[in-house]
């Protein structure tokens, strides 16, 4: 019984220990923004879900598709049904390594410049993308953004000819996350 007991305090401590490290948040934004002469199209999603290892660098990402909200109910019936198949594919995911971690001390306020790597998977493709993004570190959270730029044809989202026009190639992603440390 102390065995068990001591063993099962040993296991505490270590995801205590491990924990500290770790920051996580539910509230995530990603924005994604279409601009052509013809119309613009702009979808946010809130409910981004991340966890930040920053001692090790390790980041993940997941959005559920159906989350991303448009001005018009008419779009976002289109993005789901037609390009996305969000019944299909739920959810869009990022796992990768901010490859110079190092350079980061979560224990010290300021902005740090970071590089991110890692693989994206949406509509099901997964392609690897390498990213700029910063870090803010304030009062012990981190706030992480990051602008970059995808094709829907790189991850086999297909545009009906229809309205291709209507639809940039380079589609622009808005990535803002405000973690705080997973609490030990």
């Amino acid at each position: 019984m102390k065995t068990t007991i001591l063993f099962i305090s040993f296991l505490f401590a270590f995801a205590a220990i491990n924990a500290q490290d770790k920051y996580i948040t539910k509230t995530g934004h990603i924005r994604f923004y279409s601009h052509t002469p013809m119309e613009d199209i702009d979808a946010n999603n809130n409910q981004v879900g991340s966890i930040l290892d920053a001692k090790t660098g390790e980041i993940v990402f997941n959005a559920l598709v159906k989350s991303f909200e448009f001005s018009r109910a008419l779009m976002q019936e289109h993005f789901n049904e037609n390009y996305m198949e969000s019944d299909k594919i739920p959810n869009a995911k990022f796992k990768g390594q901010i490859v110079n971690i190092k350079d980061v001390d979560v224990k010290k306020d300021g902005s740090y410049s970071v590089d991110v790597k890692g693989d994206l998977t949406v509509h099901g493709v997964t392609k690897s993308i390498t990213v700029k993004a910063t870090l803010v570190v304030k009062d012990g959270k981190i706030a992480a953004n990051s602008k970059f730029n995808v094709t829907a044809a790189d991850f086999n989202i297909a545009i009906p000819s229809v309205v291709k026009e209507k639809i940039a190639k380079d589609i622009e992603i808005t990535v803002e996350m405000n973690y705080e440390a997973i609490k030990k």
